[in-house]
């Protein structure tokens, strides 16, 4: 890193009607270092980010650029100033290949009529070997969403750009993806190309990075060199309070109860697990972890009979369940959060309210079948209140919510049909620590309240203080589980990696 200003921002302001997203805000980024931008959702990072990559025009400020005032006009036009921009929310073209996604700007400028594709399958294949294996004649829609997540990145990789831009670039990414990512990071940053770094984690902030820049509520709050802060400072500086504790109390040992909720015996999908058999206690959070591509989110879409053709008995509550469909499973009480959240979870452009009743919608519908609105706002309402949604109408499409709130609505939707068993599949994923810490306590008051809670997270630290106990996937089955003071991330990573048979480590 030099001492050299590639990117100056004074006094930036940004608004949406009577919504003030920028509050004459700055920002200074250094020729070759990393830079976090730090901020609960709703801070102002993503406006930011989209008036440097020209997605949105300013009201008023100033952005220079190597000492020159820029108007930057277009996604198109900051490319040609060298910033490329890494979006949180994947954009590729899911019915073509992954190399025609990497180089469909390059295609689109070319006035070839023919394509080479040999040449351009072989020219992704250089640029994913960066990061990982994956052939570059898939198409976009078979891939995980890891996978696609690393193509957006190499997608950005081609580019030859100055300033990248990565919005939450690990949030799909295995814990050796994003290594190997961090690696190439540091690379970048060694050739003089400057990078902004968005992230809710701070252990990626402090591994990773130089500087960190705090907003909060569209004003900028502070700019200071990583060696010199605590995390714990950038998360006060976040949320403007500070927060002791981001995880609730766990069970004690006499609210422990023998009861079961749920009991898998001997569950098997043939392609992506087998003989998977556990069971899920009154009152406890059930954590299941393992390697992206482990099975973890198939063994309980297979539960809940949302894809695969599953053998095995599911029992609820002491009654085995006949379920083939999801519909069954809604009916049951049995529903699956799912961890693409704007994929699956929540429907952006409908309202709030259109979104919670959205699973079961005949219980806000007369005998006819149409939706009462009344009834269907207070249905929304009452479960808002519970789950502190923060928002301007109900009547507001759910795109205008920040994550954390979206998130909110995602489980509402589910607490709509007052559910027996909920499986959540990375219930925090690019949420900010404050919401974090609510959402936590939204399951610990559900678990107590007779719940059953099964939380699916890549996130270790997540895991190990939400739950009170966790199983690992290997290889689509079960490896082990660890309980009490043995509940670590070296334990979690030795039987997701390695593997004991039926280990369970107290």
């Amino acid at each position: 890193m030099t001492g050299d200003v590639i990117l100056k921002i004074s006094n930036l302001s940004k608004s949406f009607g009577p919504v003030r997203a920028l509050k004459g805000v700055d920002f200074e980024l250094r020729k070759g270092e990393i830079h976090a931008i730090a901020g609960e959702n709703g801070a102002g990072k993503s406006t930011l980010m989209n008036v440097i990559d020209g997605i949105l025009q300013p009201d008023g400020g100033e952005i220079v650029l190597d000492g020159s005032p820029v108007k930057i006009s277009s996604p198109a036009m900051a490319q040609k100033l060298g910033i490329g921009f890494v979006h949180q929310e994947i954009a590729l073209c899911p019915d073509v290949s992954v190399a025609e996604n990497i180089f469909m700007a390059t295609t689109n400028a070319s006035r070839s009529w023919l394509m080479d594709y040999r040449a351009l399958e072989k020219k992704a294949a250089d640029v994913l070997g960066q990061l990982t294996t994956i052939n570059p004649k898939t198409l976009v829609r078979n891939l995980s969403i890891s996978h696609q997540q690393l193509v957006e990145i190499a997608k950005a990789l081609t580019l030859d750009c100055r300033i990248l831009i990565l919005d939450e670039p690990t949030a799909a990414l295995t814990e050796k993806e994003a290594q190997i990512l961090f690696g190439i990071m540091r690379q970048l940053a060694d050739r003089g190309i400057s990078i902004i770094y968005i992230s809710h984690r701070m252990v990626e902030i402090f591994d990773n990075c130089d500087r960190v820049s705090v907003y909060r509520d569209g004003r900028y709050i502070t700019t200071r060199d990583v060696a010199d802060i605590q995390p714990g400072d950038v998360v006060n500086a976040m949320v403007g309070r500070v927060i002791d504790d981001l995880y609730p109390q766990k069970q004690t040992e006499a609210e422990k109860s023998d009861e079961k909720i749920l009991e898998v015996r001997n569950l098997t999908e043939r392609t992506r697990f087998n003989d998977v058999s556990f069971d899920l206690q009154k009152g406890e959070i059930l954590g299941i972890a393992g390697l992206i591509g482990a099975g973890r989110s198939e063994i309980v879409k297979g539960i809940c009979r949302l894809e695969g053709d599953v053998t095995g008995e599911v029992s609820l509550n002491g009654r085995k369940l006949n379920i083939s469909s999801y519909r069954d499973s809604i009916a049951e009480g049995v529903v699956y959060l799912s961890e693409d959240r704007k994929g699956d979870g929540i429907f952006l452009d409908m309202s709030i309210a259109s979104n919670v009743s959205a699973l079961k919608p005949e219980q806000v519908a007369n005998a006819l079948g149409l939706i009462l609105k009344q009834r269907e706002d207070d249905q929304a309402k009452d479960l808002g209140k519970r789950l502190n949604l923060k928002c301007g109408s109900l009547a507001d499409p759910v795109s205008s919510l920040s994550g954390g709130n979206q998130q909110k609505v995602a489980i509402a939707k589910m607490l709509s049909v007052n559910p027996k068993l909920i499986f959540l599949d990375e219930p925090t994923r690019g949420v900010d620590v404050g919401a974090k810490a609510e959402i936590h306590r939204i399951l610990r008051n559900l678990a107590s309240n007779g719940v059953g809670i099964v939380v699916i997270s890549s996130e270790l630290p997540e895991l190990i203080g939400v739950c009170d106990r966790v199983l690992v996937v290997r290889e689509g089955q079960i490896s082990g589980e660890v309980t009490g003071d043995q509940m670590t991330e070296e334990n979690i990573m030795h039987l997701a990696s390695v593997g004991d048979a039926q280990a369970t480590i107290h």
